[in-house]
């Protein structure tokens, strides 16, 4: 009796050093695909960014303006408010479908960022803007790990960082 339980304890105590660790390894795993960061300060009324903050990609939205980034792939992005000096700012989204990933079929949604909302924003066709677009778009990973469906607009100045927004800049 006495050895049964000395085992059952024994079991227990390893039973619960298992758990904890799947559960710290949970955690872990969740900590690295987070990045550690989250969203910037914002409005409660008009959801602009009232402080600079570096955020995770997903947190950024429509109208929110940043710094560029100079790496291929994003995890995380610099945001400032747009009456500060940005270089970048977002002005469109499309969501895409569901379905198999497709480098096409996001070339191909992204090619409305030339389009229309380019001229809705701006005022003036994207052929006759001296104004430059390059689109945020889900990679395979993204799109199978994360259910990522977003193709993000964003509108830069060639000259240089600018002040406030670009909508209605007609240039």
């Amino acid at each position: 009796m006495k050895n049964s339980r000395a085992r059952f304890a024994l079991a227990m105590a390893g039973t619960a050093l298992v758990l904890s660790a799947t559960l710290s390894g949970c955690s872990a795993i969740t900590d690295l695909l987070s990045s550690g960061t989250g969203d910037a300060g914002r409005d409660d009324e008009t959801g602009q960014v009232t402080e600079s903050a570096n955020v995770d990609i997903f947190s950024l939205k429509v109208g929110d303006c940043k710094m560029e980034d100079p790496s291929g792939t994003l995890s995380d992005t610099d945001v400032v408010p747009c009456d500060q000096p940005h270089d970048e700012e977002v002005y469109f989204e499309i969501t895409m479908d569901d379905g198999d990933f497709s480098d096409d079929d996001v070339d191909t949604a992204s090619e409305q960022c030339f389009g229309g909302a380019f001229t809705s924003f701006v005022g003036l066709a994207y052929d006759a803007s001296v104004l430059e677009v390059f689109s945020i778009t889900p990679t395979k990973e993204t799109w199978d790990e994360l259910n990522d469906r977003v193709v993000q607009c964003v509108i830069a100045d060639p000259d240089g960082p600018t002040m406030g927004t670009l909508k209605g800049a007609a240039r």
